[in-house]
């Protein structure tokens, strides 16, 4: 597929999302699931968990469920039939930009019709920690910060950089770290290079998502919170996701939560009072007016290099 098409690609790929939303049944990733589970089960029984031996395990576990999908995604993203289709279709599956706004604005609803429980339940479903402790608006806005990068801008970007296939790649990656990229017991050694390869590949996506969110937002503390806080935060991509996200949205994020029964102290993201209802609006608004700009730049590059490759 020329070069030029793929800006019209990934406009129609996001149109489509936006529209269809994610498939409500016979979901790729359900089957992914399910084949990773099984691989976990077979790699790494009980009596190998505790082993430093379970890196190198988990990382040819981890090849073994990425590589024949990536190889099959490019075959189709470079076939002269299946080309437009396969790289529509691919970035299609690999964003989740409607979700975000139906998950985040499910929070809402119910905040709105002041059922605490209902947006407890919503928003633990944007975030890993138990329901009965969650603050849901705090939680809905850093889940809306955070799963912009993972879920859109990633996928996005990847897209930019190899196509369909990228954008394949990305959202895998991210899965296998969402389901083994876990400091517990079970995923320590496991779910280390599942890990460490979705850092590898979210470094640069990151960054650029929390420059289009300090550009969008309140530039200067965004900026601020991204240098000052960033370093404090637990994960190397989330914590400039997220400070400058916080920043830009001018409120405070971080502070405790529960996971898995435990409390943890995070560090405070952002600056100013703690979120409002309508700062889920608002953040949601970053990732949706980012996505704008990000499509609006890839196509001048993309034509800014294909004038210049005819000149």
């Amino acid at each position: 597929m020329p070069a030029i098409a793929m800006p019209m690609v990934a406009i129609v790929a996001v149109a489509l999302d936006f529209t269809l939303g994610e498939p409500r049944r016979f979901h790729p990733l359900v089957g992914f699931g399910f084949l990773a589970n099984k691989l976990e089960a077979r790699f790494n029984p009980k009596a190998k968990q505790n082993s430093p031996t379970q890196r190198f395990t988990g990382l040819i576990a981890l090849l073994l469920l990425i590589l024949p999908f990536v190889i099959l995604a490019y075959w189709l993203c470079h076939h002269l039939i299946t080309c437009f289709v396969a790289n529509t279709l691919l970035l299609y599956f690999a964003i989740g930009h409607k979700s975000l706004h139906e998950h985040a604005r499910a929070v809402s609803a119910a905040l709105n019709n002041n059922d605490e429980d209902l947006a407890k339940t919503a928003a633990s479903y944007m975030v890993s920690r138990d329901s009965s402790a969650i603050e849901p608006i705090p939680a809905t806005v850093e889940s809306v910060l955070e799963n912009g990068n993972d879920g859109v801008f990633g996928a996005l970007f990847w897209f930019f950089i190899a196509g369909g296939t990228g954008a394949l790649l990305f959202r895998l990656a991210n899965t296998m770290d969402a389901m083994w990229g876990y400091k517990t017991p079970r995923f320590f050694y496991f779910g280390w290079a599942a890990a460490r390869f979705d850092d590898a590949l979210n470094y640069i996506p990151a960054r650029l998502t929390a420059l289009t969110y300090a550009l969008l937002g309140n530039t200067k503390l965004a900026l601020r919170c991204w240098k000052s806080q960033a370093p404090t935060w637990d994960s190397p991509n989330a914590g400039p996701v997220m400070s400058s996200g916080a920043g830009a949205l001018n409120v405070k994020l971080g502070g405790a939560a529960r996971y898995f029964g435990e409390w943890h102290e995070r560090p405070v993201l952002g600056a100013g009072n703690p979120p409002v209802l309508n700062d889920i609006e608002r953040a949601l608004a970053l990732v949706r007016h980012g996505v704008y700009i990000w499509l609006g730049i890839f196509s001048i590059i993309t034509l800014m290099i294909a004038s210049i490759a005819h000149a």
